[in-house]
């Protein structure tokens, strides 16, 4: 597989005829924007490189977020799949640490308001906004890193049922758990002491399984996509490599005509 122009090539997690899946790592943008002040390497111009053909981004990350990201390989598969996000019949599943003893199960359901920077946030509409998130484990550690003599975090499980910007992140924010690593929407001392003490400086936060209707074949691929080091070195540190994900690839045939 040829290297893209610099850094290490993108990991493929799955690539047909029609789409490919790659594992974007936290610090990448998936494509040139006026964020990118600075920034030389993007994902989507690094896959096409990798690849030597045009791709067709079908959904984004947030530049702090790892996980799976999928492109289209023609425009005519990129419409299909962008339909089937539109009407929102993807599954997605993230994995993130948080500040505090998270909810065992809730459903967070928040309209939020956009956040483009072309408006002022509140000039924006609220839009529906649902994220179902579940407690997988938690650790105590005997630090005093805020008020408290020691400090607690949380591995969740969230499920977005809406695709607004930063939700996730937003939403848990709100209920009081905030994603370590978050610069927005998070604590700073929490922050600083991951980053300090736990050599992990990124947001904690990673999209580990995608599932969709292949626009082609006559079935729903669900695929899983292993943490970047930092954080599965962090897991293990937890006590939650039992928790870590793995790649996968996994086919439902879908039911005939009735």
């Amino acid at each position: 597989m040829a290297s893209s122009a610099e850094g290490e090539p993108l990991a493929v997690l799955y690539q047909d005829e029609h789409l490919v899946a790659v594992h974007k790592p936290s610090g990448m943008l998936v494509h040139r924007t006026a964020l990118a002040r600075g920034e030389t390497r993007f994902a989507l111009q690094a896959l096409r490189d990798q690849l030597g053909r045009h791709v067709y981004p079908i959904h984004r990350l947030d530049r702090p977020t790892s996980g799976i990201l999928l492109f289209a390989l023609s425009p005519a598969i990129a419409r299909r799949l962008g339909e089937i996000f539109t009407a929102q019949q993807v599954d997605k599943r993230y994995l993130a640490v948080v500040r505090g003893l998270g909810p065992s199960q809730a459903r967070l359901d928040w309209p939020l308001r956009e956040e483009d920077g072309r408006r002022p946030k509140a000039e924006m509409p609220a839009r529906p906004a649902i994220t179902e998130v579940a407690r997988l484990d938690s650790v105590e550690l005997p630090v005093q890193v805020d008020r408290y003599p020691s400090a607690r975090y949380s591995l969740m499980e969230a499920r977005p049922l809406t695709g607004r910007r930063h939700q996730i992140r937003r939403h848990l924010s709100r209920c009081g758990y905030p994603i370590i690593g978050d610069a927005k929407h998070g604590k700073g001392v929490h922050n600083r002491f991951f980053a300090e003490r736990l050599d992990c400086s990124r947001l904690l936060l990673a999209a580990v399984e995608l599932g969709f209707q292949h626009p082609v074949e006559n079935a729903r691929l669900t695929l899983g996509c292993p943490l970047d080091a930092d954080m599965h070195q962090l897991f293990e540190r937890f006590g939650w490599a039992g928790h870590l994900p793995r790649p996968s690839i996994h086919w439902k045939m879908s039911p005939g005509p009735h």
